[in-house]
């Protein structure tokens, strides 16, 4: 049979000998003494862990790589602006050369048109 709720994790009451030495724990008795055990080695551990040297040389370690890892970035950064800023001054000088070529037919048309007929057809055309 399976047990759900707050007591799921814990053997049953009843397991426990009738003459044996162990003190049956009420639920609710442990709670300050046991946060109190746990905040006691969590500080023996912090304290131990900040008296040694290899800690230090870590925490140096992780700083110089996350140092060296922002400058990989910022020159990474950089260099994407720079491609980026060379590939629009391409674009915007195809798209000059593009509009020239444009307006130089626009204008050749324009002229053309001024002009009237073709000069050697105007005879041709009279005659039919």
């Amino acid at each position: 049979m399976s047990r759900s709720g707050q007591d799921a994790g814990r053997p049953p009451l009843a397991s426990i000998a009738v003459g044996s030495s162990r003190s049956t724990a009420q639920p609710g008795d442990s709670g300050f003494d046991a946060r109190m055990a746990l905040g006691l080695v969590g500080l023996g551990v912090v304290s131990h862990v900040l008296r040694s040297r290899r800690f230090y040389e870590k925490v140096a370690v992780a700083a110089i790589v996350l140092g060296a890892l922002k400058g990989i970035g910022h020159d990474n950064q950089v260099s994407a602006m720079a491609r980026l800023q060379a590939w629009d001054k391409r674009e915007i000088q195809r798209l000059q050369r593009k509009a020239q070529r444009q307006g130089r037919a626009v204008k050749g048309a324009a002229q053309m048109a001024r002009s009237g007929p073709p000069k050697g057809l105007t005879g041709a055309d009279s005659q039919n």
